[in-house]
């Protein structure tokens, strides 16, 4: 049977066939890369953390760096209680705390806090993950603690869709670096760390935030206090 090319029959018929036959590609692509672009997220992750240690890291040699200064990772509870016997899923580096910040069924007092311990230099280290939103959306990062489990020696923020030129720019070194030296805790006692704009404010415990992303910057501000608050509770608890 002569099959008639110029009628709507065909022309649906073509359509059709072609979207299958172009969604069955797509999948097989996606499938087919989905080990790979778990493995480029992971590595991604590895220098994020990697970073707040102000240790430079590339795609290469970010995992072999990370396990040259990571000696150990594990989970406390909102009230400062290690975890043990945790699934995959909830482990420290597996542990999706953007995620776990969205999902609105986990409650504040479920949420799981991932610790990584480090050593650069001789010096341990506990690099801890913080999670909040900004103007535009979400923010996160990493933030390194001494051994004294108080004074924050590096920091690594990130966000989604902060605006150029301003809140943009908490993700810059100059605005992350003036954390470092900072203390989260006063005299054995949490003490939250005030971001300010131009040196005012606290005489102690506070950061300049960035000018003309003031929303950003109090994003930032209650995102690092309100993680360092729970993380004290499991490092006063275990000095």
């Amino acid at each position: 049977m002569k099959v008639n090319k110029d009628g709507n029959g065909y022309t649906f018929a073509f359509s059709i066939i072609l979207v299958i036959v172009v969604g069955v590609i797509l999948s097989s692509l996606s499938i087919g890369l989905g080990p790979l672009k778990k493995a480029n997220v992971e590595v991604k992750k590895k220098m994020n953390i990697l970073s707040a240690l102000g240790v430079e890291s590339t795609r290469k040699d970010g995992s072999e760096k990370y396990d040259q200064f990571i000696l150990d990772s594990y989970v406390i509870s909102h009230d400062g209680t290690l975890q043990e016997n945790l699934p995959l899923e909830k482990q420290a580096f597996s542990l999706d705390v953007q995620k776990q910040n969205r999902d609105k069924t986990v409650q504040v007092n479920d949420r799981l806090y991932p610790i990584f311990e480090a050593e650069k230099d001789g010096e341990k280290l506990f690099v801890l993950p913080v999670v909040g939103k900004g103007l535009w959306g979400p923010i996160w990062g990493f933030i390194a603690l001494a051994d004294d489990y108080e004074t924050i020696v590096g920091t690594s923020f990130d966000h989604k869709g902060e605006t150029p030129g301003l809140g943009a720019e908490i993700s810059q070194s100059f605005f992350e670096n003036r954390y470092n030296g900072e203390k989260i805790a006063n005299n054995g006692s949490f003490t939250p760390i005030k971001v300010v704009q131009n040196g005012s404010g606290f005489e102690d415990q506070k950061v300049d935030g960035i000018t003309g992303g003031t929303i950003t910057s109090k994003g930032v501000e209650k995102m690092v206090n309100e993680t360092m608050e729970v993380y004290y509770k499991y490092f006063s608890k275990n000095k």
